[in-house]
Order: structure tokens, then C-alpha cells, then sequence
């Protein structure tokens, strides 16, 4: 097989949890742009429409649903549609999250358990249901989408930081679990992306330039940064690679 063919994913059938807007968006549309046709989940039908769109515009079946993550009964339903849907599943993208910019001393049980319930307990039951599905076929792909903050720590995100680094747990933990299944689990831990969920920190503009400066590369991520690493460990480029979390950040990891 050449080197470029290994990152095809021509005939292959991903789902991707929340991909209305942002990095679940972007990454939908690389999937897609690889070659696989793509189920895609939002809380609402309604905002999937220009996902679903920008998938069929590459030439790949789009199956949009309806899935908020931490109904567990809503997630397997909707992991069975995607693969009746699809004809199969080859690839999982965990992406669906939430966050709530609260200092830690305010937070409250209602807060900790939305995203700690999006973020964690919903990324391990709808990758449980991929993986009831995937192990017919002896083989499937899971990324998890990780976080700087499972590395370290943000003020205000406490309950995002403790899902984001249980996520890592998770990921090494199904990874050494399933290999034996022929499903291989990694993540990606995106660095600053400006998206919908974290625009609050980016209208403060002394905060950018504080980030900026201990940003290696100078500058934020955009959305397509995020393409190459998911198609990666989506694909067969890395059929010897389980249970590893690559960050996206622009070297701010390699920096602190």
C-alpha cells in the first residue's frame, strides 16, 4: 500500500457526536473529505443542517441525529442508527462537550454533573456502544477529543479539567482493554481554538495577548489544524498506534 493510500478513508463509516459547529463540524467535514461517509449528532435535528450539507458537498452520505450524550439510553440508540444508517461504523470521533467558565469555589452539583456528564460520562458509553458494533468486524478506530486542561490546570475550569483528564484515563484504560478487539482508542488534546464554546475568553484581547506569547508557533489554531491528526488515527497510517493522546497546540505543551 503507498504511503498516501494509508490515509484513505474511502468506504469507511464515522460518527461524529457533536458536529453542529466547531471542532465537531471541522472534523466531519475532513472525515468526509477522506473519503467517509459520515453520521453526525447535535442536541438539535435543526443545527446540523450546514454539517449535513458541507458533507453531501463532498460527494459522502451525511446521517444527522438528534443525541445529547448524557442520556445513555439515547446514546446507544442513536450509535445502533448511525451504523444501520452508515452499514456499519469503522470510526468514532468523541467530541461532544461542554463548559461552564465558574470559579471553583461557586460551583455547584448541577454545574459539575453537566459537564462532567457531556464530557466523560457520555464519552465512555457512546464509545461502549461503538465498540459493541465495532468488535463484529474485528476492527474500529475511537479518538477522543482531550483538552490542554487534561494536562493542566485553568482557573475557573475545574470540572472541565478533572473530565478532560479522566478523558485521558479512559482513553489509555479502553485502549489496552479492546486492543484485543481490533479497536484502537486515541485522543487529540486541542490547544487554543476559538469556537463557540470558548469565545468568552477570546473578547478578552489582554488575555490573546498573554496566550499568544506562550504559544510556540506564534499564533491560535484554526479548525483545519485539527484535520490531519483525526484523519491519522482514524485511518490505517495508524494501524500500530493505541491508547495515545496527541496534542494540537502549537507547541505550548512542549513549552511550560
Amino acid at each position: 500500500m503507498s504511503p498516501l493510500a494509508l490515509f484513505s478513508l474511502e468506504g469507511r463509516k464515522a460518527l461524529v457526536t457533536g458536529a453542529s459547529r466547531g471542532i465537531g463540524r471541522a472534523v466531519a467535514e475532513a472525515l468526509a473529505g477522506a473519503g467517509a461517509d459520515v453520521a453526525i449528532t447535535a442536541r438539535d435535528n435543526a443545527s446540523l443542517g450546514e454539517t449535513a450539507a458541507a458533507i453531501a458537498a463532498l460527494g459522502r452520505r451525511a446521517v444527522p441525529l438528534v443525541l445529547d450524550v448524557r442520556d445513555v439510553a439515547s446514546s446507544r440508540a442513536a450509535v445502533e442508527q448511525a451504523a444501520d444508517g452508515l452499514g456499519g461504523l469503522d470510526i468514532l470521533v468523541n467530541n461532544a462537550g461542554y463548559e461552564e467558565v465558574t470559579p471553583s469555589l461557586e460551583v455547584g452539583e448541577a454545574v459539575w454533573d453537566r459537564v462532567v456528564d457531556t464530557n466523560l460520562k457520555g464519552a465512555f458509553f457512546v464509545a461502549q456502544a461503538a465498540a459493541r458494533r465495532m468488535q463484529a468486524a474485528g476492527r474500529g478506530a475511537i479518538v477522543n477529543l482531550a483538552s490542554l486542561t487534561s494536562y493542566v490546570g485553568v482557573p475557573t475550569a475545574a470540572p472541565y479539567g478533572a473530565s478532560k483528564a479522566g478523558l485521558i484515563g479512559m482513553t489509555h484504560a479502553l485502549a489496552a482493554e479492546w486492543a484485543s478487539l481490533g479497536i484502537r482508542v486515541n485522543a487529540i488534546a486541542p490547544g487554543y481554538f476559538r469556537t463557540a464554546m470558548t469565545e468568552v475568553f477570546y473578547r478578552d484581547e489582554t488575555w490573546q495577548a498573554a496566550m499568544l506569547g506562550k504559544i510556540p508557533l506564534g499564533r491560535f489554531g484554526a479548525l483545519d489544524d485539527l484535520a490531519g491528526a483525526v484523519i491519522f488515527l482514524a485511518s490505517d497510517a495508524s494501524a500500530y498506534v493505541t491508547g495515545q493522546c496527541i496534542p494540537v497546540d502549537g507547541g505550548y505543551l512542549a513549552s511550560i
